[in-house]
């Protein structure tokens, strides 16, 4: 990697918490502004404002995680104010229930059996917040709790996304308007937002997802970033194959993945 563009990140690393223009970034590497925000996207898969804007969001999320007060999270890493955070950035869950793991968030959600397996299915109010595919409804059950365990959980049946889900499964539907209430960085969600925009019976290379949200260079994050998605299947991240054609990974088996690919090229058709 051109030794330039390290030079710009650690640059910005040593910056955190303050505020680094372009021009200024570029002045320090010796760089012109349109080449470095151009190469710098490509290699990190943001550019430096939105590199900058994803340190002051982690650092949110980890003083909350924490136990931090809202304010002092969101001041603290330069913020003006509590709604200007808001209005920015889009945590799913809002900070407070962020804060402690879903505290103070009613979650409800069901287990069912399909031909793909056990299906866990979870939302709050706003959407759909966990989807799990597996073979123990308890053991998905477990690790729901721990990702929200200080939610107020509550098994209740969700008919309505069931059967969508169901559908889905049979080959009959669509999930690609189903409400979602999800947490991740700004790159995850540019990835997972690429993700529902590929057709069903259709797949796109790693690559060719990185190219499509404008950072073609950063393949193994699109990867990681698939790897990362809460909610199977609504996320349909196992559209993402590699470009020697192999199936990748899959978070829940490349058994499963192999069969929805084969359920939906069969349906296009």
């Amino acid at each position: 990697m051109d030794g330039r563009l390290q030079k710009a990140k650690r640059y910005l690393d040593e910056r955190r918490g303050e505020r680094v223009t372009l021009e200024e970034l570029a002045s320090a590497v010796g760089a012109s502004p349109f080449h470095l925000q151009r190469r710098f996207k490509a290699a990190f898969g943001v550019s430096p404002r939105g590199y900058q804007d994803a340190y002051r969001v982690e650092s949110v999320k980890s003083s909350l995680r924490n136990g931090r007060r809202v304010a002092d999270a969101v001041f603290d890493a330069g913020y003006g104010s509590v709604s200007r955070f808001y209005e920015k950035h889009h945590l799913g869950m809002h900070a407070r229930a962020y804060r402690a793991r879903g505290k103070g968030e009613r979650i409800r959600y069901t287990t069912f059996a399909t031909a793909l397996g056990i299906v866990l299915l979870a939302a709050t109010e706003n959407g759909v917040c966990a989807v799990k595919l597996g073979a123990d409804a308890e053991q998905l059950t477990q690790l729901l709790a721990g990702e929200f365990s200080a939610a107020e959980l509550g098994e209740s049946p969700l008919p309505e996304l069931e059967a969508q889900i169901r559908s889905f499964i049979a080959g009959e539907g669509t999930l690609a308007r189903v409400p979602v209430d999800i947490r991740g960085t700004v790159f995850q969600r540019r990835v997972w937002e690429e993700l529902r925009r590929i057709p069903r019976g259709e797949t796109r290379t790693y690559s060719e997802i990185a190219r499509a949200i404008g950072a073609p260079a950063a393949v193994r994050a699109v990867g990681s970033a698939c790897g990362a998605n809460p909610v199977a299947l609504v996320v349909p991240c196992h559209r993402a194959v590699r470009t020697d054609g192999g199936l990748g990974g899959y978070a829940w088996g490349l058994p499963v993945k192999q069969r929805l690919l084969e359920i939906e090229k069969r349906r296009r058709k």
